[in-house]
Parts: structure tokens; sequence; C-alpha cells
């Protein structure tokens, strides 16, 4: 199974919309440098997603007021939970699906988390530092292993 990253966002400060990137940097143990959350996990969600809500619901949302880093195309990201994926250069450990919350919808409008049940995105744990670009594969490397290795 692999899809391609579609587009990559990051931001300082939480309240203020998200910034595109062609290239970010991404650091084992952590997240995107210079991302509000850099402390931890990145994010995926699916540019599909965004096209079902304004299919299903008539809402428009641009892709970086989801407050996700990855924009993918092509890829189930729910069936890569417990798996370890690829995304450019980097590899992570997929942890939890990433469910729409409250501050996302006050930030946007009504409709919005119910337009995103189960189209969330995920959360993922990086494993292995690199860049993430536009274009980039995203690969899913098989089922993570339960091990202390972040190898």
């Amino acid at each position: 199974m692999t899809g391609t990253v579609e587009a990559i966002f990051w931001g300082a400060v939480d309240a203020a919309p998200l910034e595109g990137a062609q290239e970010v940097k991404v650091v084992a143990g952590g997240g995107i440098e210079g991302d509000r959350y850099g402390d931890r996990d990145i994010t995926l969600f699916e540019a599909e997603a965004i096209e079902g809500l304004r299919a299903d619901t008539g809402i428009e949302l641009a892709p970086n007021e989801i407050r996700r880093n990855v924009m993918t195309r092509g890829i189930a990201l729910n069936d890569l939970l417990g798996r370890r994926i690829r995304v450019g250069e980097v590899e992570a450990v997929v942890t939890e699906l990433c469910h729409p919350c409250s501050h996302l919808q006050q930030l946007t409008e009504p409709g919005v988390l119910r337009g995103l049940v189960n189209r969330g995105g995920l959360n993922a744990d990086v494993v292995k530092g690199g860049s993430i670009r536009v274009g980039d594969p995203i690969e899913d490397l098989g089922r993570a292993e339960h091990s202390s290795s972040s190898g």
C-alpha cells in the first residue's frame, strides 16, 4: 500500500493558521522542527477526507485548517494503525487515530466534528528522522514491532 505526500503544514503558534511548506525536517523521538508540537508525533490526514467532508456536508475547509502536518493522497490511513510507515526519509510507527476535536470546530464551523468522524487522520511516533517533501512516497513497512529499539 503506497500513497504520496500532497502538502505539508506546520505552525509555531497553536492559534494561528498552519503554514505550508515544500519540505520539513523531522526529528526522531519528536516531530517537525519549529512546529508547535515539535516535541511529539507527526500527524497525517487524507486529502480525500477534505473532499468527503465537502461532498457530505457542503463544508469547505482549506487543508491547513485541519491542523495536521502531512496531507496524503492515495493511501487509506486508518488501515495503517499499528504499522510502521516511511514518509519520505522519515520512518514512524502509527500509534493512534487522530480524532477531530472541539478546538477544530471552534476555529472553523459547526458540523466539522461530525463530518470528520473516522477520517480525522493519524498520530505517528517518529523512529527515524529525516526530511519530508511534497511528492514523497508514503509506504507501509509492515506491522510495528513492540520493542524499545528506535532503529
